[in-house]
């Protein structure tokens, strides 16, 4: 475990900011993962913030959070969970809860968030994010489940959509129209995941930009962007690879429609040199930059 000393950290600083809509701004951030571990501490790069993988730091002790720790201390952090199930027919499991906000009180993120989906049944997890049907039933039946998470956590939560790749013969709306409905009536917010968008867009044949434009701006607090594996006449969700370009410009209409959202890469597999994703969290930058910087210089 490499110990850097404060003399030899780099000036760079990350901030928050806040929009003008009052939706905090942490700028361009990466999913923190272990293989990039020993590099974050040793080089202090030029990143806004980090997502943790809320599961990977609910234990006791040992590296992870010893890492966590570190990483913490220079820069903002929020946390990101793949298990809460929020969609399933099981009771919620206040176990995994207690945890979560234990981690919560240790991390102190700026935001917690998690999926829109069921990842089990009958305390068997599948360890996939499997998408809901959309009606009326599935949103009265997540909506109650938000609201007793929000209650445990004390703050609001952000739901993630997810890719799908099927669906259901009970569903009576848009997933865009499903969401936003969630949302609004549980009073939490949106982490839109731009990737996951496209994704679904090709594989059931819809508008990415009906989606995009028929959310609750309001809602939305963060960004996803990953990259996809692409079989022709279906796109599966595979985060390893680079942010493919329909994803880059789906971003780019993205800020452009919601104004300043905290945006970050999420890559989980086949992992490039740190210096490759830092270039390609640059081009997060850019277009950040180049969209949102006359907008802001245009209302002043």
């Amino acid at each position: 475990m490499p110990a850097v000393e404060d003399s030899e950290k780099p000036s760079y600083k990350p901030s928050v900011k806040t929009t003008d809509n009052q939706r905090p701004f942490l700028g361009y951030g990466l999913g923190l993962r272990h293989e990039y571990y020993d590099i974050i501490l040793e080089q202090s790069p030029q990143v806004d913030w980090f997502e943790i993988i809320s599961e990977n730091y609910m234990v006791d002790g040992g590296k992870p959070l010893y890492y966590l720790d570190a990483i913490r201390e220079r820069y903002p952090v929020v946390m990101h969970g793949v298990s809460m199930s929020i969609g399933s027919t099981d009771p919620l499991d206040k176990d995994y809860l207690k945890r979560l906000k234990q981690l919560a009180e240790r991390v102190e993120p700026a935001w917690i968030s998690d999926h829109l989906c069921w990842t089990g049944q009958g305390g068997h997890n599948l360890h996939d994010l499997m998408p809901l049907p959309y009606n009326e039933e599935a949103i009265k039946h997540v909506v109650e489940r938000v609201r007793q998470v929000q209650d445990y956590l004390g703050r609001q939560i952000l739901l993630e959509n997810v890719s799908s790749y099927v669906t259901y013969r009970h569903s009576q709306m848009t997933e865009w129209e499903f969401y936003s409905a969630i949302v609004e009536e549980a009073d939490c917010l949106m982490l839109l995941d731009i990737n996951n968008i496209y994704v679904s867009a090709v594989n059931h044949n819809f508008d990415p930009h009906d989606y995009l434009y028929n959310v609750p701006s309001q809602r939305v607090r963060q960004f996803h962007l990953a990259g996809h594996e692409d079989h022709g006449d279906y796109i599966v969700d595979t985060h390893d690879h680079p942010v493919a370009d329909p994803v880059w410009t789906l971003y780019s209409e993205a800020l452009a429609h919601f104004g300043p959202v905290s945006s970050m890469i999420e890559r989980d597999d086949n992992f490039p040199p740190f210096e490759e994703l830092m270039q390609e969290l640059q081009q997060v930058r850019d277009i950040g930059q180049r969209i949102l910087e006359p907008v802001a210089a245009h209302t002043k």
